[in-house]
C-alpha cells in the first residue's frame, strides 16, 4: 500500500470517527443514564446509527456499506462503550450476523441481504446459545430437518441479543443430529422472523441494561432451504467461528471502552474530591490506583488493535482474539472496581456512571467465551504454533 493511499485511509477514518464523537455527544451521553436506569431499549439512539450506517460498517461498499476495516471498527466500539456499553452490542451482534454472510454466503444471498444488512432494514443477531450448552456450541438441540423446500426448526435459544426487536438471525442448527464429528452435522440458516419465531421473554440482567436480550422458542418454524448459508450443510459451526473472532475483538473493544470510562471518571473525581487538606490525586494510594488503570487501558487498547490488524489481514487470530478479550475484558473489571473504590460512597450511589460500569463490567468477562476458555484457547495456540 502507497503513502498516498494509507494517508487517504486514514483520513477517512478520522472522519468516521469524529462523526461517531458528534453522535455520541449529542444523541446518547445526555441520555444513556436515564435510559439504562429504566432499562429502556433506545429507539432514537438506534435510528440515529441507522443513518450514520453503522449497521454496515464492515460490510463491502458494492453492498451498500461502509466497508470499514475491523481496526476502524474496534475504534468505533471503544467510543460508544466509553458512553454506554450497552448501544454497544445492539450493533455488534448485527456485525457479526452480517459478516457470516458476507464471508460465506451465496452469490445471491449476498446479493439480496447484504444490503438490507447495511441499511438495517432486515436488522438482528445471532442465535447460537441454548439453555443446556454455553460455550460447547457442538452441543445445541435445535434441529432443522428438510422438508421439500424449507427446513423445518424445532428448539429454543436464550441470551440472544437483539432478538425482540431485531427481525433476522443467523441460526445455529443442528441438520443431522447424529453426525460423527458432531461439527459436521451442524449448519448456519439465516432466519427471519415468521410463524412458529416466538420470543418468549425478556431475560432480567445485572447490568447490560436497555438491549433487548431475550429467550426464542421454534416450534415448526420453516426457513426456506436456500437460506442455508453457504449452501451446504455441516459448514455452520466453522462459519460462526470465524464470526466469533470478530465478537471477541468487539468484546474486547468494549473492554477497552469501558476500562478508559472508568480512568476517565476516577481521574476527574480525584482532582475534585478532597480529603486531609488536599485533593485525593495527591495521595500516594490513590496515584498507585491511577496508574495502574490507566497502564490497563494502554495495554487493552495494544492488545486490541493487533487482534483486529490480523483479522484484517485474515490470519488466522483466535489465539490474538482470545489475549485481546481475556485481558481487556479483566483490565475492565479491575478499572470499575477501582473506580468504585476511589469514588468511595459516591462510587456506589446510581447518581453516578461508575455504579453503571461496576455492574456492567462482569458480563465481558462471561460473553462471546467465557476468559477460563479464552486462556484455554490462548495456550492450545502457543502449543500448536511451537512445535518442537
Amino acid at each position: 500500500m502507497n503513502i498516498a493511499v494509507t494517508a487517504e485511509r486514514q483520513s477517512e477514518e478520522n472522519m468516521i470517527l469524529d462523526a461517531v464523537d458528534k453522535f455520541l455527544e449529542a444523541d446518547v451521553r445526555p441520555y444513556a443514564h436515564d435510559l439504562e436506569a429504566r432499562d429502556e431499549y433506545p429507539t432514537k439512539i438506534v435510528e440515529k446509527m441507522k443513518a450514520l450506517g453503522l449497521f454496515g460498517c464492515l460490510i463491502s461498499p458494492e453492498y451498500g456499506g461502509l466497508g470499514l476495516s475491523s481496526t476502524t471498527y474496534a475504534k468505533i466500539i471503544e467510543r460508544i462503550s466509553a458512553v454506554w456499553m450497552s448501544v454497544s452490542g445492539i450493533v455488534n451482534s448485527h456485525v457479526i450476523m452480517a459478516s457470516a454472510v458476507q464471508r460465506n454466503g451465496t452469490e445471491k444471498q449476498k446479493a439480496h441481504y447484504l444490503p438490507l444488512f447495511a441499511t438495517a432494514e432486515l436488522r438482528g443477531g445471532i442465535a447460537l446459545t441454548e439453555p443446556d450448552c454455553g460455550t460447547d456450541l457442538q452441543a445445541i438441540r435445535t434441529t432443522a430437518k428438510r422438508d421439500g423446500d424449507d427446513y423445518v426448526v424445532n428448539g429454543a435459544k436464550t441470551w440472544i441479543t437483539n432478538s425482540y426487536y431485531g427481525n433476522c438471525f443467523a441460526l445455529l442448527v443442528k441438520t443431522d443430529p447424529n453426525a460423527q464429528p458432531r461439527h459436521k452435522g451442524i449448519s448456519l440458516l439465516i432466519a427471519e422472523k415468521g410463524p412458529g419465531f416466538k420470543v418468549t421473554r425478556k431475560l432480567p440482567k445485572l447490568g447490560y441494561l436497555g438491549i433487548d436480550t431475550c429467550e426464542i422458542f421454534f416450534e415448526d418454524y420453516r426457513v426456506p432451504a436456500d437460506r442455508l448459508i453457504g449452501g451446504s450443510e455441516g459448514l455452520g459451526l466453522k462459519q460462526i467461528l470465524g464470526g466469533l473472532e470478530l465478537g471477541r475483538i468487539n468484546v474486547a473493544a468494549r473492554g477497552v471502552g469501558l476500562a478508559q470510562a472508568a480512568l476517565g471518571e476516577s481521574v476527574s473525581y480525584a482532582q475534585t474530591r478532597k480529603t486531609f487538606g488536599k485533593p485525593i490525586c495527591e495521595h500516594q494510594a490513590i496515584q498507585l490506583k491511577l496508574a495502574e488503570m490507566a497502564t490497563r487501558v494502554e495495554a487493552a487498547r495494544l492488545l486490541t488493535f493487533r487482534a483486529a490488524e490480523a483479522f484484517d489481514r485474515g490470519d488466522r487470530c483466535d489465539m490474538e482474539a482470545g489475549m485481546a478479550k481475556y485481558f481487556a475484558t479483566e483490565a475492565a473489571l479491575e478499572n470499575a472496581t477501582e473506580a468504585m473504590r476511589i469514588h468511595g460512597a459516591y462510587g456506589y450511589s446510581k447518581e453516578f456512571n461508575v455504579e453503571r460500569l461496576y455492574r456492567d463490567a462482569p458480563l465481558l468477562v462471561i460473553g462471546e467465551g467465557t476468559n477460563e476458555m479464552q486462556r484455554i484457547i490462548i495456550a492450545r495456540q502457543l502449543v500448536a504454533r511451537n512445535p518442537v
